[in-house]
């Protein structure tokens, strides 16, 4: 089967097909070289790992794509076997303890600790289904189901721009914080310091490029059932360097933590599970002249026999085991709602 990008943007009615017919997506080898470049971007948390890959856009379509895609007659033939039980509390537990000896040590002020579950197949979905019905329940994030032989197949719902536009004109944002969406969100002081650590970080990677941006909020969001805190900047910045740019950002704070470079290191030595591609970032890069790149947040990587959902947590040091699980609990239930309902 070719590899394909097929993704719904925040609120709009249709969907796009991006597709490469024949051969394997590019496989570069840093952000810095996306630049002057064109296609679909799968792009995962560490490069060095899996594979950051670019979708050629040999056939591009806007319309409603789900029976265009069904004729694929798409059956995965991966297995998998997990490499940790399927809802390994424990586990966690374990790396929460680290994680946060190092915060109440001073080693960082913030750090994301991740998990994956396993679900196996109760019956056999579509993938396109599962797209289509994700479309449906969570119309305000980007939506996204992508396969190229390299990484597998992925369902995604995202609200996090990581840089979106064209031209001379761009965006990014600053998320974080999460609650159960209600009509009268309370923040706490965790999660307001938690977003501000991911703005004031942002903001000093766009004074590196250029002295023309603006910053808006924070705000709350809707995603699904969850509520975040948003700051959303926006800026001038020549085409050239937005390679450069992605660089600098990903991963942000608000996956990775602070300082970045030594909560990035920590991350990869010390989470029991690969991210593999949650927490990457996915997008259609300069596809018609538009930009809209989204950090890969609430996802499932697809397989012949079951799910891998993924999900993760800013911890400060005065954070609480049980409040962070039940935190990545909820995030979870964003994909686990689609599989149970389909």
């Amino acid at each position: 089967m070719s590899a394909f990008a097929l993704f719904r943007l925040p609120y709009e009615q249709h969907c796009t097909l991006v597709e490469q017919v024949s051969g394997d997506p590019l496989e570069l080898g840093s952000c810095t070289e996306l630049s002057g470049r064109t296609g679909f971007v799968v792009a995962p948390f560490d490069s060095d790992k899996q594979s950051l890959l670019l979708i050629r856009p040999d056939r591009v379509a806007t319309g409603n794509q789900g029976d265009r895609l069904h004729d694929c007659g798409f059956q995965p033939n991966q297995k998998l076997v997990p490499l940790i039980p399927a809802d390994s509390r424990q586990d966690y537990q374990i790396d929460f303890a680290n994680f946060h000896a190092h915060l109440a040590n001073g080693d960082f002020s913030k750090l994301v600790l991740s998990r994956s579950l396993w679900m196996g197949c109760q019956k056999v979905v579509s993938p396109i289904e599962l797209f289509l019905q994700t479309c449906e329940r969570y119309p305000r994030v980007f939506v996204c189901l992508v396969y190229t032989s390299q990484s597998g197949m992925w369902l995604t719902a995202t609200p996090e721009i990581l840089l979106a536009g064209s031209g001379e004109e761009w965006q990014t944002v600053a998320l974080a914080g999460t609650m159960p969406y209600e009509d009268d969100v309370r923040w706490s002081d965790k999660n307001i310091q938690e977003q501000r650590y991911v703005a004031t970080y942002i903001t000093e990677q766009l004074e590196r490029f250029t002295s023309d941006f603006k910053e808006e909020g924070p705000k709350t969001i809707r995603a699904g059932h969850l509520a975040h805190l948003r700051s959303d900047f926006h800026f001038r910045l020549e085409e050239r360097r937005i390679g450069e740019l992605i660089q600098a950002l990903h991963p942000t704070p608000a996956v990775c933590g602070l300082p970045k470079q030594e909560a990035f290191r920590f991350i990869l030595q010390n989470e029991h599970h690969d991210r593999r591609y949650y927490s990457g970032f996915m997008g259609p890069l300069m596809v018609e002249n538009k930009t809209s790149l989204f950090v890969t947040l609430r996802c499932m990587e697809i397989f012949s026999n079951g799910y891998r959902l993924y999900a993760g947590g800013g911890i400060l040091k005065d954070s609480t085991e049980e409040q962070e699980w039940q935190e990545t609990e909820i995030k979870l239930d964003t994909m686990r709602n689609i599989i149970n309902n389909v």
